[in-house]
């Protein structure tokens, strides 16, 4: 079996969709042996509660962990993050609207566990935050008649990683922000699963 483990700071939907496809065509013969949020209230970690079986959950936000630890700084931080993951011996590890940018310690210690992310936003175009809301403006002033989502590898720089699977999702005269995203949400849906298959599969 292969082992995954999924970073989420949200409701958690991509994670139900790689809950969804566990052991099934889409990807087979693996499981998910951690889910790990930075917010407590996270709807994601009562998804992972509630799967067949259950998935381990585990929660680590910055601010707290830099009150309890005054003489410590965020790389120390990112550094514990990346020892929780690393306890759950994953294959590769999906962050999955994880609202956090991991910083070098985390990638170092990881070594050569693979490490991919969910971007809503083509390669090269509206890197970072807000992503659909800039790609949104940029349609309505004109500069573009598409956005789209990539899974792409994670490196240092924030989403300048090799993609992995890229998508198109084009904009429709008069839709607004809310359809536009819900759309692109369900294309997600099916390249967090596309992607994380892909690169276990390339895995020795």
């Amino acid at each position: 079996m292969k082992r995954i483990v999924v970073l989420i700071s949200g409701s958690g939907t991509n994670l139900q969709a790689l809950i969804n496809a566990l052991n099934t065509p889409r990807l087979p013969s693996s499981e998910i042996t951690l889910v790990l949020s930075n917010r407590k209230a996270a709807y994601g970690l009562t998804r992972a509660s509630l799967a067949v079986p259950p998935i381990p959950t585990s929660y680590l936000a910055l601010q707290p962990f830099l009150s309890k630890n005054p003489t410590k700084s965020r790389s120390d931080y990112d550094a514990e993050i990346a020892r929780i993951v690393l306890a759950a011996a994953p294959d590769l590890v999906v962050l999955a609207g994880w609202m956090h940018i991991l910083s070098e310690p985390f990638l170092d210690l990881m070594g050569p566990v693979p490490v991919i992310n969910l971007h809503p936003a083509l390669p090269g175009e509206f890197d970072g935050a807000n992503a659909i809301e800039r790609a949104y403006e940029a349609w309505k002033r004109g500069e573009i008649t598409r956005s789209g989502c990539m899974v792409h590898r994670v490196v240092k720089e924030v989403d300048k990683g090799e993609p992995i699977i890229v998508r198109e999702v084009e904009f429709k005269e008069g839709e607004g922000i809310e359809e536009f995203e819900e759309r692109l949400h369900s294309v997600e849906h099916e390249i967090i699963v596309e992607g994380a298959k892909k690169v276990l599969e390339e895995a020795p």
